[in-house]
């Protein structure tokens, strides 16, 4: 599952000024320890309050919304930082303002301590969350990519910080971090957002798949190939 919190932009589109890239130059991206994976929660809780897939599986009133968010995406950090899945974060020199979350090739199994926070939270979300939850979980299942890599699960930035290119920095990071596993061949991700759709194959993806999950709510699959470097076309 991803969500981009504002627009990717392209240069074709617009929705990139050209002011992007000298905002972007007073942003430093680094990994979150998992210490401070609560800062990461923060961030997504912002960024995802409105977003298909929560708004699917929460069906609680308003005003228990918020709580209910945030057990949702504690469970989503904490099911990759106890598994030794890195949290990217952009810093402002005086905050976290966005971040990406990753499940990557060789993830360690699910500890004993992520089984107990997962009952825990589909207690407090009830039941019928979780059904919901397992239907989606199930159709991101059909996008399948046979090799191993990078899969880029969330990515989220303050809504005071859109508008400034931070989502595409993050997800260049991610291009740059699976180029350098060598046990990557590449990026997968999800989007439930249709907008998202011909930005995604701007950037080199490619859609694995498409799959209606309820009325008026789909997701999207798709992958981009580490490009090969010219040693490995060159056979150096």
């Amino acid at each position: 599952m991803i969500t981009v919190a504002e627009p990717i932009g392209t240069p074709e589109s617009g929705a990139m000024s050209p002011s992007v890239s000298h905002s972007a130059s007073d942003y430093s991206i680094v990994i979150l320890p998992p210490e401070d994976a609560e800062l990461a929660v923060d961030v997504l809780c912002e960024a995802f309050a409105d977003y298909p897939v929560m708004r699917y599986v929460i069906e609680a009133r308003e005003e228990a919304y918020d709580r209910s968010l945030r057990s949702l995406i504690s469970l989503f950090v904490s099911a990759r930082t106890l598994r030794g899945g890195p949290i990217l974060a952009v810093h402002d020199g005086v905050s976290v303002v966005g971040v990406a979350t990753l499940t990557i090739p060789g993830e360690s199994p699910i500890p004993p301590r992520l089984d107990r926070l997962r009952k825990g939270v589909w207690r407090e979300l009830g039941e019928l969350a979780r059904q919901r939850y397992e239907k989606f979980s199930e159709a991101c299942q059909g996008f399948t990519v046979e090799t191993l890599h990078v899969h880029l699960n969330m990515v989220g930035v303050r809504r005071s910080h859109q508008g400034k290119g931070l989502a595409r920095l993050l997800i260049d990071e991610v291009h740059r971090y699976s180029a350098a596993d060598p046990g990557s061949t590449g990026v997968s991700l999800t989007t439930e957002d249709p907008c998202n759709v011909s930005l995604y194959e701007h950037l080199g993806y490619t859609q694995v798949g498409r799959v209606t999950v309820a009325p008026g709510f789909e997701t999207w699959g798709f992958f981009r190939l580490d490009p090969v470097s010219s040693e490995t076309r060159s056979g150096g």
